[in-house]
């Protein structure tokens, strides 16, 4: 079946792309609005897209009725500054938390009872208890069509919790002890980082076009 995605309303859209492009990892977002209160919320349209220099992208949607931004975005776009927290197993209820629609006054943090701990370069402060945590300043924000805004922001100072560092010197992680989640399908599911397997990158054989061994 194909979908022509230039005629499908924006929920069809949604569900296409929610449901297929997976797992996705999530950015616990933290910033902090020009009247100093600190917002947290998750956000799956996400990735790192370059590391020259490091940038990291997030698409964030707008309110549905009023196609205004919501607390993130506002806040992003206000100070220039924002933190990406990566969600491990443990913290999963209280990122749930923060998906909820709170007032702009009220701080999720205190809302899901979370612990951060102060930035070195931006103002949001870190989750705590994230795994991994990157202080971010915004390079872009681009309102690209009516309901959604993307950010790209460069990371200017990274933060790994000490026991999943293998190799100082080499810079080598645990990664799968990070235990880090991401989106997949449908509404409310998600995917635990634990099963997994490796494949070496192949050198390029001409002989394959020709069939020869």
């Amino acid at each position: 079946m194909q979908f022509d995605m230039r005629s499908l309303p924006m929920a069809t859209r949604y569900k296409i792309v929610n449901s297929t492009i997976t797992p996705r990892p999530i950015a616990w977002v933290t910033t902090r609005s020009e009247a100093g209160v600190v917002n947290a919320a998750p956000y799956s349209f996400f990735n790192c897209v370059g590391t020259e220099p490091p940038l990291v992208a997030l698409g964030l949607l707008k309110e549905p009725m009023s196609r205004g931004l919501k607390n993130t975005a506002t806040n992003i776009v206000a100070t220039g500054e924002f933190v990406v927290n990566l969600v491990c197993e443990d913290d999963a209820e209280k990122m749930n938390h923060c998906s909820v629609d709170a007032p702009a006054d009220v701080s999720e943090i205190d809302y899901a009872g979370i612990e951060t701990a102060p930035s070195v370069l931006v103002a949001p402060p870190l989750i705590a208890s994230s795994p991994v945590s990157f202080e971010c300043r915004k390079v872009a924000a681009m309102d690209i069509g009516t309901m959604q805004t993307v950010i790209i922001g460069e990371i200017v100072m990274a933060h790994v919790r000490d026991e999943f560092i293998t190799d100082r010197e080499r810079v080598y992680f645990d990664t799968p002890a990070m235990k880090l989640i991401g989106r997949t399908h449908g509404s409310g599911w998600y995917v635990r980082n634990g099963d997994s397997f490796q494949m070496d990158r192949p050198r390029y054989d001409p002989a394959r076009l020709t069939g020869k061994e």
